[in-house]
């Protein structure tokens, strides 16, 4: 108890520290694949807080490390952002990375480069006090989670070789304690017909029509998907609708639909895949699960399938519980438990490898993607020193 109040008593002093921190990386535009210079002021940053190891793997994350003990433990968030979208709806320059009113303002605040700036203070203070538990802290300031969330813990697991006993990922949770997500997946129906000229359509078959049946049945599919107590309602929609035909004057030789597929609890790929393959047995088409491949920054080609797994823990679980006491000793209050209602990481660190995963971040959810981004100081304090105590509890 004591301890957790020196480490709140540090957080609370370097809330200009923290903050100053993040004002610097919201200055840096830094969308999927085009993360290098971000990265470079992350590494900076860990490496003046007296990091013991801080390094850049080959897909882009930084990785600083804290500790040697047996007990391996991640602190992760995502260091890209998504674009400003239409600047008329900002109040202020997303790129700015203003301080003012208790807040620090700009694209990447809430999501999610504040949970890196927390994390970084976090590691600061623990280097201060020391450690006196057995455990290894990984941080992770990871890439391209905009494009496709969890690409860089595949990397992590698989080519850095670091597979932790649990992960805190640090998206915003509101300061509350998140153990879930709905999964999703990207699903495109490609339909083909048969051109004709426009003045007979009768001689061919038109991709249009094929596409705007299955379309209106996949809106009847949404309102069917299973449902979990806890996650809430599986989903699909249609995101995207384009065509083809040799002219404006002739029948549509080609369509083709991109699906949001929205997972729930006990929905899978082969699950979800097999729902439309059904819907469009009676007609000329595909269905096919896509693959994310891009070039990081470090001009490495990487990816994987477009299939983000479900994931939930248990609330009695040692991680979700070890996080309940972390909070109660630093705030003298019980936390609230939840789930997001987006995608983050853990699809791919829970789901994918079944590493136990704790959500607790700074910002609200709803400031994720939205103008006027921004987070709250006192949340970027709280999150600096809950990473501290749960990795000196852990």
């Amino acid at each position: 108890m004591e301890r957790a109040q020196e480490v709140y008593k540090k957080a609370r002093e370097y809330s200009d520290y923290t903050a100053k921190n993040l004002s610097k990386l919201i200055k840096i535009k830094s969308l999927s694949g085009q993360e290098k210079e971000v990265a470079a002021a992350v590494k900076q940053m860990m490496e003046e807080a007296n990091f013991d190891e801080v390094k850049i793997d080959g897909l882009g994350n930084v990785i600083g490390r804290i500790g040697s003990g047996k007990k391996i433990i991640a602190l992760d968030g995502h260091i890209d952002t998504v674009d400003m979208g239409n600047l008329d709806d900002w109040e202020f320059d997303p790129l700015g990375g203003e301080i003012q009113f208790g807040y620090v303002q700009g694209r990447g605040a809430s999501d999610q480069t504040g949970g890196p700036a927390a994390f970084i203070t976090a590691g600061r203070i623990l280097k201060e006090i020391g450690l006196d538990n057995d455990v290894t802290i990984y941080f992770t300031a990871t890439v391209m989670e905009e494009d496709c969330d969890g690409l860089c813990w595949k990397y992590i697991v698989e080519e850095d070789k670091i597979k932790p006993e649990c992960v805190v990922v640090t998206e915003p949770t509101n300061l509350n304690i998140y153990r879930g997500q709905r999964g999703r997946m990207e699903i495109e129906v490609s339909f083909h017909g048969l051109s004709a000229h426009g003045s007979a359509p009768e001689r061919g078959k038109n991709a249009i029509y094929m596409a705007s049946r299955v379309a209106l049945e996949i809106e009847k599919l949404n309102e069917r998907l299973a449902s979990d107590p806890f996650l809430g309602k599986g989903s699909v929609t249609i995101s995207e609708f384009v065509s083809s035909s040799p002219s404006l004057c002739a029948v549509s030789d080609f369509a083709k639909i991109h699906l949001d597929r929205r997972l729930t609890w006990g929905e899978d790929k082969e699950l979800a895949l097999n729902e439309v393959r059904e819907i469009v047995r009676n007609e000329n088409a595909n269905v096919e699960l896509l693959n994310y491949s891009e070039k990081a920054y470090t001009g490495l080609q990487y990816g994987m399938e477009k299939y983000y797994p479900t994931w939930k823990i248990e609330e009695d679980h040692q991680v979700i519980q070890t996080g309940v006491k972390a909070f109660e000793e630093l705030f003298k209050e019980k936390p609230a438990i939840d789930k997001w209602t987006f995608s983050t990481n853990g699809v791919t660190i829970n789901g994918l490898y079944k590493i136990p995963v704790i959500g607790f971040g700074p910002g609200k959810e709803e400031m994720a993607h939205a103008p006027n981004e921004k987070v709250s100081i006192d949340h970027l304090i709280k999150a600096s020193a809950f990473y501290a105590n749960f990795c000196s509890i852990y």
